[in-house]
């Protein structure tokens, strides 16, 4: 029996570098990214609280699109909540999908793998659309420029049925508080209902 947190595998990653699984007695199994936890523990309870809030306000949902998919949290409460959703889960790095298959239960999800602004521009021009879209493009602590862009947040809007649910997921402390409000200004441009939520340290911008 081990006390506190055990490293119980690590692999370098193109994408993320060193990523690691994690088992605590507090938090379960999880996968960290440079210290910041990415998939399972706190990040499922964060994800939670969210999505329950979600269904008191939209209750059927049956296609949904998370990008960012990681080890798959979101995807294994998303299932739980609506168990016969059909889900869409974009990653650009296969070792975090590989690890969420080996550790955190990901199943009953479609992934592609992929970078989640050329697949958001490839579903426009096929003109797909889904009831709840999840953004969750953090490499680390880092937001990449390209998903901070009103371009993006653009195409998010294109690929949303009109009656739909997009949840925006942003860090929250420090530094990160002015960055993420900033960006809340943007997607208040393109989207005419923004509910700031904050679990924990992250604001959740659901909008429809």
């Amino acid at each position: 029996m081990f006390i506190g947190n055990k490293v119980i595998k690590t692999v370098d990653s193109k994408t993320n570098g060193k990523v690691e699984v994690v088992k605590s007695l507090a938090f379960g199994t999880y996968i960290t990214v440079g210290g910041l936890t990415q998939s399972g523990g706190i990040v499922y309870e964060i994800w939670e609280k969210t999505l329950k809030k979600v269904k008191r306000q939209k209750k059927e949902i049956k296609d949904c699109l998370i990008l960012g998919l990681g080890g798959g949290s979101v995807s294994v409460l998303i299932n739980k909540i609506w168990p016969n959703i059909k889900t869409v889960g974009v990653e650009i790095d296969p070792i975090m999908t590989n690890l969420g298959k080996d550790f955190l239960n990901l199943k009953n999800v479609n992934i592609k793998i992929d970078d989640a602004f050329d697949f958001c521009s490839k579903a426009v021009g096929k003109k797909e659309k889904y009831d709840l879209i999840i953004i969750d493009l953090y490499v680390g602590d880092k937001f990449p420029d390209k998903f901070d862009s009103l371009k993006f947040i653009n195409l998010t809007r294109n690929i949303l049925f009109v009656d739909g649910v997009i949840i925006f997921n942003k860090l929250y402390y420090g530094e990160k508080r002015k960055e993420s409000l900033n960006f809340a200004k943007k997607v208040e441009e393109v989207y005419k209902n923004v509910e700031y939520f904050h679990p924990e340290a992250n604001l959740m911008l659901i909008c429809s």
